[in-house]
């Protein structure tokens, strides 16, 4: 072979060798690179295209695949769009939300644990499908929270959280206003930005999962943490004299503390179930400046402040009991107002603690995952305690107050008759100013559970704005009565 040919042969052999390496190189160590890419649009049509799996309550698909006549031939459908999407969020081109974003993996059929699916599917030349999502929901309590809010005005904002004491199950979420996820998720992307952009826009925030992403001053709910830690200290029972009267003046201020209710409250010493029974404020600040800042504080993280651990649903906001508060703070404190916030899963958690003895279970929202074909059960969540937030003697005592409450208190309206209800209600000032200069109204918090002595729910119901005059926004007359039809409808599931 002449110098030429060789040369260009020695060329043309490194030509191919160079796109065997680059083939290699695209095909197997860059591969999932290129499919992540957000740019790659066959990708993103074909993942598009798969038949996700369901997300169910009980029996029932509260979202799932349907066939479309399109180039992208299933669309995701929400049978019940407005009661669950808090829960289910939506799923579109390259975007998800809710259990849709942190079950991706599973309702797409990508996940590991589905690789012998995939694998089938491929031998049989059938599309891979997703796994199912079973929740946690119970469906009648999911319904009555739907309808008590919804039963306060269109303009209701606020949310419903029920949970199941001994495991931390989420047994209902409801948040409003909401939205129509099937909107979100329509293959007319031009109609679907439209209308994520009217929803983004509205001072409602629809979009909002309040019962998680929203945190507020808890008002006189937050008094259960402070009775909790009160007693925890080995110093007060619920019969144990406290200071009350009709007014407090903050350490080291001016500023003076009043009660919203006035009889049970005005004497000089009271018992500390009569300051709980009647919401005192004046009893519960010096209560929680004698319990002390640092006490107060370890109470909130026990119950779950300052921490994130709900991993079912994203963007959960962090509820806040800051440490260090000076004495007028940690008297504001006391009854759920100044720096402490918090947010109906996290009021729902501190109920459900002290209705479990005084163990704190990690909220979960997703009850196992199913195979696409044999509904086999691929994973379930088993329960997790979070923290012993009290001693069991310190819950039990603080039962005795929430149930004095409900029997002759602030929350009768959540009595059940003939089973025993303990309860707090909580009204809130928001510290906030419209436009005009006005005091933004206050919020309505109602947190309970039942039955007393052997706990099967616990509910927080949370009302930031309804449209009904300041004085008749209470805590008891609003919230009392949902969180009443949430308890009867997992106690009673049949009516």
């Amino acid at each position: 072979m002449n110098k030429p040919i060789r040369a260009v042969s020695i060329f043309c052999l490194l030509l191919f060798l160079a796109l065997a390496l680059n083939a290699t190189y695209l095909q197997y160590y860059h591969a999932n690179a290129l499919n992540d890419r957000v740019g790659n649009g066959r990708v993103a049509t074909a993942t598009f295209s798969r038949d996700r799996g369901a997300i169910m309550v009980g029996r029932t698909a509260i979202a799932e695949s349907v066939k479309s006549k399109d180039q992208y031939k299933v669309q995701r459908t929400y049978p019940q769009p407005f009661m669950y999407a808090p829960v289910t969020g939506w799923y579109t081109f390259g975007n998800e939300t809710g259990l849709e974003r942190t079950q991706n993996s599973y309702l797409s059929g990508e996940d590991d644990s589905l690789f012998v699916n995939r694998l089938v599917d491929l031998v049989n030349g059938n599309a891979t499908k997703g796994a199912n999502v079973l929740t946690t929901i119970d469906p009648a309590a999911q319904q009555a929270a739907f309808d008590g809010l919804r039963a306060l005005g269109a303009d209701v904002q606020g949310a419903v959280v029920a949970i199941e004491p001994s495991t931390g199950k989420v047994l209902a979420m409801v948040s409003l206003p909401t939205y129509n996820p099937n909107r979100l998720a329509d293959h007319n992307f031009k109609k679907a930005s439209a209308y994520a952009t009217q929803l983004s826009k509205l001072k409602s925030q629809p979009l909002l999962n309040r019962a998680v992403q929203t945190t507020l001053a808890p008002g006189s709910t937050f008094k259960v943490v402070t009775a909790s830690a009160a007693v925890q200290t080995g110093r007060y029972n619920a019969n144990t004299l406290v200071p009350a009267g009709p007014t407090y003046t903050l350490p080291q201020s001016h500023s003076v503390v009043h009660n919203d209710v006035i009889s049970g409250c005005s004497s000089p010493k009271i018992p500390l179930i009569q300051a709980m029974e009647f919401s005192c404020n004046t009893a519960f600040a010096p209560l929680a400046v004698a319990v002390g800042a640092s006490a107060m504080h370890r109470q909130a993280e026990g119950f779950g402040f300052n921490q994130q651990y709900f991993d079912d649903l994203p963007a959960q906001a962090t509820s806040r009991y800051p440490a260090g508060l000076d004495p007028p703070n940690t008297a504001l404190s006391g009854f759920g107002q100044g720096s402490v916030t918090a947010s109906p899963l996290q009021m729902a958690m501190v109920t459900a603690g002290i209705a479990n003895d005084g163990v704190v279970m990690k909220p979960y929202l997703v009850n196992s995952l199913q195979s696409p074909t044999s509904f086999e059960t691929l994973k379930s969540t088993n329960p997790e305690q979070l923290a012993q937030a009290t001693s069991s003697s310190t819950a039990s005592e603080v039962t005795k107050m929430m149930v004095a409450t409900v029997q002759s208190g602030t929350a009768t309206p959540a009595a059940i008759p003939g089973i025993q209800v303990a309860g707090k209600t909580g009204t809130a000032q928001s510290g906030l100013k419209n436009p005009d200069g006005s005091e933004v109204p206050p919020y309505a918090w109602f947190v309970g559970f039942a039955p007393a002595q052997s706990p099967k729910v616990a509910v927080c119901v949370m009302l930031q704005h309804v449209d009904q005059p300041t004085d008749e926004i209470h805590g008891g007359t609003l919230g009392g009565p949902i969180a009443k039809s949430v308890m009867e409808a997992v106690l009673n599931p049949h009516g």
